[in-house]
């Protein structure tokens, strides 16, 4: 990603707590040689790095603590208008809930 996002989506980024996610690469100079090295060390199968050390694993809690993203409060999707909320959540989840207000769903009923 080069340069800042659009000023258009900035208000937006920060209210939903991406902001700091969309300029995160800013000022890094990406080394090619150890993108490389870490691209040859993984294996898709079991989502593991195999390196010279031992194993290693990316979890969610990873990308969470360091991109610092919101883990609580409403869940972020696409931008969806519809005007029947059950027909789309039963398109993304098999199943039509009856507490949805407007377009949210409780997140520990995802649990």
């Amino acid at each position: 990603m080069s340069g800042i996002p659009s000023l258009l989506i900035e208000n937006y980024l920060r209210e939903a707590g991406f902001w700091h996610v969309a300029t995160i690469g800013r000022g890094c100079k990406l080394d090619p040689k150890l993108i490389s090295a870490l691209i040859e060390s993984w294996r898709p199968e079991t989502y593991t790095f195999y390196l010279p050390c031992g194993e290693c694993t990316i979890t969610l809690e990873d990308e969470q603590l360091q991109l610092r993203l919101p883990v609580d409060g409403s869940a972020l999707t696409g931008f969806v208008q519809s005007a029947d909320w059950g027909i789309v959540c039963y398109d993304l989840l098999g199943v039509i809930l009856d507490n949805i207000y407007r377009g949210q769903i409780e997140i520990g009923w995802l649990r």
